[in-house]
């Protein structure tokens, strides 16, 4: 019997390495995987079977309910609330989006461009605008807007550009809520991305903006050809994020408006909330979540597809 070779035995060592090397992070991902899915797997599957089911009020006292097949979904479908909530829905999250990752990105550049202390100064700012629960927030802004003695009425009324808004209410109609609903979620959202876009572009090279400036190029053409290229994977990352928390945005809507004035900022998650606990009808409920779970699936899809492509390109 011939003996390994030296060859062999190296070749044989070097697999076991690369093998261990290979199941190492799958061991330290496991903990965390499990976790995962005790968390958020169970409660998904439990979603997903009651939205076939006939799941009511009597069936909590009674424990019994019945199947119903497709059912929730095609009263989903054939509501005349579905595509004017589906298309707010899409409304808010796209106006939340361009207004969250746009004012991100200026602070995000203003941040680069102050000193030191006013740079700790709008970093202070900012987390603490970003730390305040959602619930506070809210009620915050409810007495921000308040009639007749909100600070923006007030503040607006002084400035005399629109007239007395002293007694002016901001729930009396659907777009006056918005404007409402849409700043209150852009204040809190903005910070975090600013951050992380800043976390980014501070480690740009120096040099490349040395050499544009050396070309003569101007402020918004450095902006452009040096930093954007730099944070488009962030851009996208935090894009992603941002539609998916504001899809499923509830705590804002819903202590402000509560869906009104007349249903007009009735989203996704809203009408979900109402069929569910205010109708009883807990299988309808979990079936527009389903709904609203599969077409944040196709979204974050495409943008996960963008945001590959673009890391494979730098």
């Amino acid at each position: 019997m011939s003996l390994p070779t030296p060859v062999a035995r190296q070749d044989r060592r070097s697999r076991r390495k690369t093998r261990s090397t290979t199941l190492t992070p799958l061991f330290l991902f496991a903990p965390a995987a499990l976790v995962l899915i005790a968390a958020v797997g169970y409660p998904l599957v439990r979603l997903v079977i009651s939205s076939f089911q006939d799941f009511g009020l009597k069936s909590l006292f009674l424990g019994e309910t019945s199947w119903v097949g497709f059912q929730n979904y095609i009263n989903i479908f054939t509501s005349d609330d579905f595509w004017p909530v589906l298309l707010r829905t899409f409304a808010f999250a796209g106006a939340c989006l361009v207004l969250t990752v746009g004012l991100g990105m200026m602070m995000s550049e203003l941040m680069m461009r102050l000193n030191k202390p006013m740079r700790v100064a709008l970093n202070v700012v900012l987390i603490l605008a970003w730390a305040i629960p959602t619930v506070t927030a809210t009620l915050i802004w409810q007495w921000l807007f308040q009639p007749p003695y909100g600070v923006v009425n007030w503040l607006i009324t002084r400035l005399g550009i629109f007239g007395d808004f002293t007694d002016h209410n901001w729930l009396t109609t659907p777009g006056d809520a918005w404007i409402m609903v849409t700043l209150l979620v852009v204040w809190q959202g903005a910070p975090f991305i600013a951050f992380t876009l800043y976390a980014g572009q501070s480690q740009i090279p120096r040099e490349y903006y040395e050499a544009a400036m050396l070309d003569g190029a101007s402020g918004i053409k450095i902006y452009t050809t040096v930093t954007f290229p730099f944070l488009k994977a962030i851009i996208y990352l935090v894009s992603v994020l941002t539609i998916i928390w504001r899809f499923n945005i509830f705590n804002q809507i819903w202590i402000l408006t509560r869906g009104g004035p007349e249903g007009g900022t009735t989203t996704l998650g809203i009408w979900s909330f109402r069929e569910a606990f205010a109708g009883n009808d807990y299988g309808q409920g979990a079936a527009i979540a389903v709904v609203t779970a599969g077409i944040l699936m196709l979204l974050t899809a495409f943008y996960v597809r963008r945001l590959v492509r673009s890391g494979e390109q730098l």
